[in-house]
């Protein structure tokens, strides 16, 4: 499905604030990359990597800096950030289905619970006592929501997402399908070889402008709130334990797993499949590479990984043979120093005599 709309090159110019190379009047009706871009379509140079495309492509304008300007033979929107300006105008090209307000008739919505009229409430919809569903809020089909859950203004739930009780979503959310929020936290107690659940009585808070992706989960508090700030964007297939809190504006991607009760400051970048113990504190501004075992708290900014880089297999092999062999390689260097020192000390006092 594509999307109809068509703009010309000086309003989509106006939008962002760009400096226009070459035809204003040339019409624009889709995105796409520079080596497949056609005619009415317009593209964007953001990796340097990829400006060996930039001289055959075929779209009807690019969006590039001034440096990558210089030279180019088509026409142009030139900005400071080009790929920030793609993602802008990516919106006008959106080819998702607008829904429109009303309740379908295989939803079920609790007597006392409360709907606004503008919202859109698919097919197979639950909607369960007490829920608070906002203005321009959309539900997608066999969405479930449990009771007293509030989910704000602007709100969209792609089809299958599942709140359970007491959740409160702020506004402008949009949540991925098979996301489940407010699930039970992983609590046990030990009691002579077996495990006696404790009960999960908090909930879950979650910001404005957050963005859930597909299968993430997210699991109510023990006895606190579980909270999302502000802005923050999660990818697929994240896991986020019981009373985790995460600061405002922090991104995840894919498969990062965040254990109970730990806390994520503002404006950091998790990247995908790290890892975190419970009950540490990660300050604002942190970087972690993919694949990173985060096992003490993090106090100050900047960029931490753990874990070694690819390598070929033998390679690898060797070096994990002397990964294993560390402690004896130490031991010995100790030996060697104590010997040294030894040494030095005995030369030392053979001269002073």
């Amino acid at each position: 499905m594509s999307n109809t709309a068509s703009w010309t090159l000086a309003s989509l110019a106006a939008m962002v604030d760009a400096r226009l190379v070459g035809n204003p009047d040339q019409l624009v009706r889709g995105l796409a990359t520079l080596q497949e871009a056609n005619a009415e379509q317009l593209s964007f140079l953001a990796n340097s990597q990829y400006r060996k495309y930039l001289a055959d492509t075929h779209a009807a304008a690019v969006l590039l800096t001034e440096a990558d300007a210089e030279g180019f033979k088509g026409n142009a929107l030139v900005v400071a950030n080009p790929y920030l300006m793609y993602a802008r105008l990516s919106h006008l090209f959106d080819p998702k289905p607008k829904p429109s307000a009303g309740v379908h008739p295989t939803a079920v919505i609790a007597d006392d619970a409360v709907v606004d009229p503008t919202a859109s409430i698919a097919a197979g919809v639950v909607v369960e006592a007490g829920a608070h569903i906002g203005p321009n809020v959309t539900l997608g089909a066999q969405c479930f929501v449990g009771a007293r859950c509030v989910i704000g203004a602007g709100g969209w739930l792609a089809a299958r997402v599942t709140l359970y009780h007491d959740v409160t979503i702020g506004e402008r959310v949009v949540i991925q399908s098979g996301a489940v929020i407010g699930s039970e936290g992983f609590g046990f107690a030990a009691e002579q070889g077996r495990w006696q659940k404790i009960a999960q009585i908090g909930g879950v808070r979650i910001g404005d402008d957050v963005e859930i992706g597909a299968n993430t989960t997210i699991d109510r508090g023990a006895l606190s709130d579980t909270r999302i700030g502000d802005g923050v964007k999660l990818d697929n297939q994240i896991q986020i334990a019981h009373n985790v809190q995460i600061g405002d504006h922090t991104a995840m991607a894919a498969c990062v797993g965040i254990s109970g009760s730990t806390r994520i400051g503002k404006h950091c970048t998790i990247a995908g499949g790290v890892g975190m113990v419970g009950h540490i504190e990660i300050c604002d501004n942190v970087f972690v590479s993919g694949m990173t075992m985060v096992t003490r708290s993090i106090t100050e900014p900047g960029a931490y990984s753990s874990g070694t880089a690819m390598q070929p297999a033998a390679d690898w092999k060797k070096s994990a043979a002397r990964i294993r062999q560390l402690d004896t390689m130490a031991k010995r260097v100790q030996q060697l120093e104590k010997q040294l020192l030894i040494v030095t000390q005995g030369t030392q006092g053979s001269s002073e005599s």
